[in-house]
């Protein structure tokens, strides 16, 4: 069963709007009139990742490329949706999304961002790439480059990648935040402290940044800036948190040395080697 294109764009509108809910609660609609639609399958899973519900719309995900879709975008969207979940027909899929359509930036950005995570670099980076050519503006596909960069060791190219995303997009704080933690990996620390900033200005709920820019600014000999970070950082933690939170006080309140020490050494390296790892 096709059903009349406004029926959809409705639903997406919602989305657009983010009111992921009411989305949901549309295509579930007509879902019912075809349990086998992947189009709405495929939304489905996104309007129901969007409302946290993770388990569902990996099912979701699963069924519409079950349906054999034919069309690249719904094939990247679920193949995306598979390679959160380590899925290993996630490949295969955003592969078969490439080949169907080559000209579809977003299928080509997926995969190679895909790729990137599975230490396929080389290809990765040609994806990559290709993408870049077609979208050479697209903040997503400048994020996915850095990505891929900095996983194969080219960590000033990716600086210049996530900077063109930041650029492309300033509202962009993920990619700020991959900005500065680089130029830390580097030991620019007084270049990331700048970046590190923005990032916990533009993401005020990410705690790990707040306290990462904390530290970059007592490194920078920026207490009093620390200190504000530390307390957004405590402000916005849950019980987890708090640990960090007082490990960062206490190295802040040791000094310039023993926070660029506990930043550069403890803390950066890893935080950084995550974010590369999640995917967009």
């Amino acid at each position: 069963m096709s059903f009349p294109e406004e029926r959809l764009d409705r639903a997406l509108q919602l989305g657009d709007e983010g009111n992921w809910e009411g989305m949901a609660e549309h295509l579930r609609e007509m879902l019912e009139e075809s349990p086998q639609d992947a189009v709405v399958l495929c939304w489905l899973g996104v309007a129901e990742r969007e409302l946290g519900m993770d388990g569902v719309a990996y099912e979701r995900f699963k069924a519409s490329v079950s349906a054999k879709p034919g069309d690249a975008y719904v094939l990247a969207i679920a193949g995306t949706g598979l390679a959160r979940f380590d899925d290993p027909e996630a490949e295969a899929v955003l592969r078969t999304a490439t080949l169907i359509d080559p000209h579809l930036t977003y299928a080509r950005t997926m995969y190679g961002g895909h790729l990137a995570r599975e230490g396929l670099l080389d290809d990765a980076l040609k994806e990559l790439e290709a993408a870049v050519s077609m979208e050479p503006d697209d903040p997503d596909v400048l994020t996915e480059l850095g990505v891929a960069l900095a996983l194969a060791g080219s960590v000033d190219e990716a600086v210049d990648a996530f900077y063109g995303a930041c650029s492309a997009d300033p509202r962009d704080g993920w990619a700020r935040a991959l900005a500065g933690l680089s130029l830390v990996s580097l030991g620019r620390i007084k270049d990331a402290f700048g970046d590190l900033l923005s990032a916990a200005d533009l993401r005020p709920e990410d705690v790990e940044i707040a306290l990462l820019a904390a530290l970059a600014a007592a490194a920078c000999d920026d207490p009093d800036r620390a200190y504000e970070l530390i307390e957004r950082a405590r402000i916005n933690a849950i019980a987890g948190d708090l640990v960090i939170v007082e490990d960062v006080t206490d190295r802040v309140d040791d000094g310039r040395e023993a926070s660029e020490e506990f930043l550069t050494e403890e803390l950066a390296s890893s935080a950084l080697r995550e974010r590369l790892m999640t995917r967009l």
